[in-house]
């Protein structure tokens, strides 16, 4: 009965997913591109079964950079279909892998959809990276006896709480022969406490761990560096929301009253803000260089605003300290990782629900510091500039936490193995 229910409300929840990517797309006109492939109808017909990775938006096609290229290795006879949920995903996928994988949207979890997809991309194995619950795509699953893996598994304390109102139909989504590869055992225990097997459970860890820098990166860094701020105290704002630059901003006009040449880097999340935080920047009276405009910045220029997509490890690479935003908003943080294998001494707010374990170690190994204002951001920041000591010994803890942390990769590809073996379909 409860499957019935949730069917049918998929389906009467159609109209309203189609206005949410009309929204969407007043803001991000490719939110109206490829709506067909949202409904099953990819663009791809394959004989032979297929690999299947999932990964949502650009921090998961980041996370599973690693696993999507070794499987390309290791199965250079299998197709690899990489699918996301958003258009900067989607963007970041053919950076990364251009045509070497088939790349197109997920199917909404209707079960026509769903039906759709599966005939077309044929898969042989699907691999969810961190956590999706899609009872039809995952019935779909069971239904054809397509192994499916998530990896690098995990659930809030808040989505548990969700899933439990419904727990019956997650019970039974998990029952289908899934095996979770968790980033930690309070993962693990949530995923058995919804319904999954614990004989297919596995604590294998956080494959974000496993991620390698750019080989260039450096330099990158270096060059920027040396064209925009010789000589010059650098810090970087990364991946901000609505409601943090004011706070960057404010925090970055208290560290120019006593480091009058420091320089920001201000790097929103979304590209459909770049112009309102380039009219915060300029409502802040702080005189701001573009990286869309080409220009370089002066010895005048107080802010650097990063409105372009996939340079941030550069951005990364050329500071001293960084800040990583959605943090100080309610919207759970983002990637501490990248700058903490660059050996950055790292900020955040107090909102890292998004990757709490990272967020924890990284704050009990003194690489991080916690922040809850304006103040306090300028504060640890001037701290920062003016102690070279100081942030290379908090960088270098974020830089052996990195290095002591990875191996998920491996054992993720030792439970897919035996999936993918000829008897497996």
């Amino acid at each position: 009965m409860l499957r019935f229910v949730y069917a049918m409300l998929t389906y009467v929840a159609t109209p309203i997913l189609l206005l949410h990517l009309f929204w969407r797309s007043l803001s991000n006109p490719p939110y109206r591109q490829r709506i067909a492939e949202r409904f099953g109808f990819v663009d791809c017909r394959i004989d032979q079964p297929s690999i299947w990775v999932h990964a949502v938006s650009v921090g998961e096609v980041m996370a599973s950079a690693t696993l999507v290229r070794a499987l390309l290795e290791r199965y250079p006879d299998r197709k690899l279909v990489l699918t996301t949920m958003t258009p900067t995903g989607s963007e970041r996928v053919q950076e990364l892998f251009g045509d070497k994988v088939v790349h197109c949207y997920v199917p909404y979890d209707l079960a026509a959809a769903v039906r759709r997809f599966f005939d077309r991309a044929n898969p042989g194995l699907v691999i969810i990276v961190e956590t999706e619950l899609w009872p039809n795509l995952f019935r779909e699953c069971g239904l054809r006896k397509i192994p499916l893996v998530i990896a690098s598994a995990r659930v809030s304390p808040r989505s548990v709480a969700r899933y439990r109102r419904v727990v019956g139909l997650f019970r039974e989504t998990l029952s289908h022969g899934i095996v979770i590869a968790a980033q930690s055992q309070t993962d693990a225990d949530r995923f058995i406490s919804l319904g999954a097997n614990p004989k297919r459970v596995r604590v294998t860890g956080n494959i974000k761990f496993d991620f390698r820098l750019p080989t260039d990166v450096w330099e990158r860094g270096r060059e920027f560096r040396e064209e925009n701020a010789p000589n010059r105290s650098v810090w970087v704002a990364a991946s901000t929301h609505d409601g943090e630059e004011q706070y960057v901003l404010a925090a970055h006009a208290r560290v120019l009253e006593e480091m009058p040449d420091a320089l920001l880097i201000l790097v929103p999340r979304h590209p459909e803000r770049f112009q309102l935080v380039a009219d915060l920047v300029d409502k802040a009276g702080l005189s701001c260089v573009r990286r869309s405009s080409g220009d370089t910045c002066s010895a005048d220029t107080q802010v650097f605003l990063g409105d372009s997509m996939g340079e941030l490890m550069t951005f990364y690479a050329a500071s001293d300290v960084a800040f990583v935003g959605g943090s100080l908003v309610h919207i759970g943080g983002h990637n501490l990782l990248e700058p903490a294998a660059l050996g950055l001494p790292l900020l955040a707010g107090p909102n890292n629900f998004n990757a709490p374990d990272i967020a924890e170690l990284l704050i009990a190994d003194g690489s991080t510091q916690v922040i809850h204002s304006a103040d306090e951001l300028a504060v640890h920041t001037l701290a920062l500039l003016r102690n070279r000591q100081e942030c290379e010994l908090r960088g270098g803890a974020g830089r052996n936490a990195v290095e002591n942390n990875r191996g998920t990769l491996e054992r993720v590809l030792e439970l897919i193995e035996p999936l993918l073996a000829p008897t497996s379909r």
